[in-house]
């Protein structure tokens, strides 16, 4: 395949318009036109909500090979000063979903004129970073008439340089579970502490016990992590506050110890509310953001190909705690995620996070062939 600089440009154009999970209608808008401007003879459009399905139909067609794309930006405030900078307040794609969607663009584009024999199906899927898009479009039916048989994706490494491609067998990202904790006691004067309930005190107990779960009912020899991001408390520093929130993540690497430490953050719960006599609500959320598990006969397949690819850089990667909604759908589809360097000084998420544009044209050209051959039924 040769490269495709002209992706390098749509990357920049669908920079310029980052949405947040769900309302990403200018970035749907924009994928549509440049969906239309393909050779159309193969190619079945369908569209949900902001989702996005094209099916290439093969010259046979009895397999449908997936690939799968995240279209959804973050709710980050920009600071990488770049010509090409978000022109939505307070949006970023600092999570280079658009260079996932551009590459995407890029594979598209020459299979719409390179028929294969068996199909692919190009999911261009909502809300990758807050409400779970996988789950939903799996979870509604969207994807029953193009149901993969196999299925593929790429997540941008800004740690790795440029050429660079990199997975294992099993887990590569962890299961996530978010927290959502409410404590509602009785709020009074700071001179009359018996005649209130703190819930300041009571989550600070909360805090301090969550922390004993990792240290003291995980395996050492597992994973996990407990992390509370918020408390919001209070109102002034001479009221005893009847009301705080808490939320947090829990990151597992197998759906077993996700049970484990929910049903230990219910059980503090409980205790918490005895000791304290309050009431306390919580909410553990998975959402479909389960561990992303490569299957180990089309990873090895993957492993195998790029490691004697030319022009590919290869290197076997651990198991990270990032979370991908990707797993929701390698829970019942066989397939391998992997990530694509893309040599960025700043990491995922960040506000100046500015991935090497070189790596468009590379995944396309690599990853194509890939799939070309795994089309035509030679891997």
């Amino acid at each position: 395949m040769v490269k495709e600089n002209p992706f390098i440009q749509i990357r920049r154009e669908l920079h310029l318009i980052p949405e947040i999970g769900l309302e990403e209608y200018k970035t749907h808008d924009y994928l549509m036109s440049k969906i239309k401007e393909l050779p159309q003879e193969h190619l079945e459009i369908k569209t949900w909500e902001t989702a996005i399905v094209v099916r290439v139909k093969g010259s046979i067609g009895q397999r449908i090979i997936g690939w799968r794309t995240d279209i959804d930006g973050l709710p980050v405030v920009e600071e990488t000063e770049l010509p090409f900078q978000s022109t939505h307040e307070g949006r970023m794609h600092a999570c280079g979903h658009d260079m996932h969607m551009s590459i995407a663009l890029g594979l598209l584009t020459y299979f719409s004129s390179h028929q294969t024999i068996d199909d692919l199906v190009f999911i261009f899927q909502p809300a990758e970073e807050n409400v779970s898009g996988a789950k939903i479009i799996y979870d509604s039916g969207f994807l029953n008439d193009y149901m993969p048989d196999e299925i593929y994706a790429l997540h941008v490494k800004p740690d790795l340089p440029v050429g660079t491609l990199g997975t294992k067998a099993g887990t590569l990202f962890a299961g996530t579970c978010a927290i959502n904790v409410e404590f509602r006691g009785v709020g009074g004067h700071a001179a009359y502490p018996h005649e209130s309930n703190d819930m300041i005190v009571a989550a600070s107990q909360f805090i301090n016990q969550i922390q004993t779960i990792v240290s003291r009912s995980v395996n050492p020899m597992e994973g996990a992590v407990i992390t509370l991001g918020t408390m919001h408390a209070g109102t002034a520093g001479n009221i005893i506050s009847g009301y705080a929130s808490l939320t947090g993540t829990i990151r597992t690497l197998t759906s077993e110890m996700s049970k484990l430490t929910q049903q230990r953050v219910k059980d503090i719960v409980k205790g918490i509310e005895l000791s304290y006599n309050c009431k306390i609500y919580l909410d553990l959320d998975q959402a479909g953001y389960y561990p992303v598990i490569n299957s180990e006969t089309e990873t090895l397949s993957f492993i195998d190909y790029m490691t004697k690819k030319q022009g590919v850089d290869y290197k076997e990667m651990g198991t990270e705690m990032t979370g991908e909604d990707f797993g929701y759908y390698l829970d019942k589809i066989p397939g391998t995620m992997f990530w694509l360097g893309v040599d960025s000084p700043y990491g995922l998420h960040h506000p100046k996070m500015t991935p090497k544009e070189e790596a468009i044209p590379f995944a396309i050209e690599h990853v194509g062939d890939f799939l070309e051959k795994k089309a035509n039924r030679q891997l």
